[in-house]
């Protein structure tokens, strides 16, 4: 039997009904899908990580077993590796470190230059002579049309045109060429190379300073003359110097030839060296023994006998054109040989016996030489010895 409702009908709105369960199931697949995700990631991981484990496990106990055999070639891989990645990228990191340093310096070049503005008393009295002497550099300058040493002179402030024409080689009226290049020094003087036995002194009064001590201030005074020992002033041979207000020394006629005396000193006869040296000459010693000059100056501006300082054998006689001028040499026989340099005059022969004291030439100034004076060495074994040991 049908059941009738009496009353109105329960409608439902659809809406209200499906908001609930569509969000609520939305939340819920999400949910279900983060945790498959963990899940799976957990198992797949465990699984890769027990296969690298694994993986290690067979390629560490190897190693283990056989521990050091393969530390030399590892290093060197990682020795050649490192090499590699600095040879390949340095350059590029040095030249980024350069370029922030260009861009520092940029930026501060600015507030260095407002400062100069302000303060003119920055500079210093040094950087002044750096500016007068050019830095210290020698300028090359190519001649122009209708210019003379004269007017080159005044352009760099020199008060000689010598200081021109004696670094270039030329005569004092010479006439110049277009697209000639001149040396031009940055202050008036001489520029000189240093030879043996040459000093500051003898360098001051060889060309016309002065033979006094004080006289070679000029030369320690110029800040870009460089010595071997900054509190002797030494120098060494073959190194330029300028000589400031330095003037070429006139060409003094030397001898081109060796000086040979129409009387020679008679022949010793049989002699046997004694083993120790007297005075070779009388006079003052200029120059003692040095590492750079290893031998004795005797000087006598009258001049006067060289006498051997033993008994020996003539090996050489006459000129010698590495700068000892007239020179002699006397073998003694047990190992010791001396040499007498820049004489003005031989008076013996190759092959002849000479007795100590014999007189074998007279002290000149032939050859490499600045005054009168004699230069003598003394060898043993063929290494200069320092004269003062056996000089009696």
């Amino acid at each position: 039997m049908p059941i009738f409702h009496l009353g109105l009908p329960k409608w439902e709105s659809p809406h209200r009904s499906s908001q609930p369960s569509f969000l609520s199931g939305f939340l819920t697949e999400v949910g279900q899908y983060f945790g498959f995700l963990y899940k799976y990631v957990r198992r797949r991981g465990y699984h890769w990580f027990s296969k690298f484990e694994s993986g290690k496990d067979v390629v560490v106990a190897p190693l283990y077993k056989q521990r050091g055999k393969y530390s030399r070639p590892l290093m060197h891989f990682g020795t050649i590796t490192l090499i590699f990645v600095v040879i390949t990228f340095g350059p590029l990191i040095l030249d980024q470190t350069r370029r922030k340093d260009d861009q520092g310096q940029s930026a501060s070049s600015g507030i260095l230059n407002t400062v100069q503005a302000y303060g003119e008393d920055l500079s210093t009295i040094q950087s002044e002579e750096v500016r007068a002497f050019r830095g210290g550099e020698i300028h090359i300058h190519r001649v122009q049309e209708d210019e003379t040493l004269s007017s080159i002179a005044k352009l760099y402030n020199l008060d000689r045109v010598e200081t021109i024409t004696w670094e270039n080689g030329l005569e004092k009226n010479a006439k110049l060429k277009p697209g000639q290049e001149l040396r031009i020094l940055p202050i008036d003087g001489i520029r000189v190379k240093v030879a043996r036995g040459e000093t500051i002194y003898s360098l001051a009064k060889k060309y016309g300073l002065g033979g006094d001590a004080v006289d070679a201030q000029k030369i320690v005074n110029y800040p870009f003359n460089e010595f071997k020992n900054s509190e002797t002033f030494e120098l060494a041979i073959g190194q330029t110097l300028l000589i400031p207000d330095g003037i070429k020394p006139e060409d003094k006629a030397t001898v081109p030839r060796a000086a040979i005396a129409n009387v020679l000193t008679p022949d010793a006869g049989s002699v046997s060296a004694v083993g120790s040296f007297i005075w070779p000459a009388s006079g003052k010693i200029t120059q003692g023994y040095s590492f750079y000059h290893k031998a004795f100056d005797v000087a006598n501006q009258g001049g006067g006998p060289i006498l051997a300082a033993d008994s020996g054998t003539i090996v050489a006689a006459g000129w010698d054109a590495s700068g000892y001028g007239n020179r002699t040499i006397i073998d003694h026989g047990n190992g010791f040989i001396t040499l007498y340099g820049h004489q003005s005059l031989i008076q013996v022969k190759v092959g002849q016996q000479v007795a100590r004291g014999n007189v074998i030439g007279q002290m000149g100034s032939t050859g490499r030489s600045t005054g009168t004076h004699l230069h003598f060495e003394v060898r043993r074994g063929g290494v200069l010895e320092n004269p003062g040991n056996y000089l009696k």
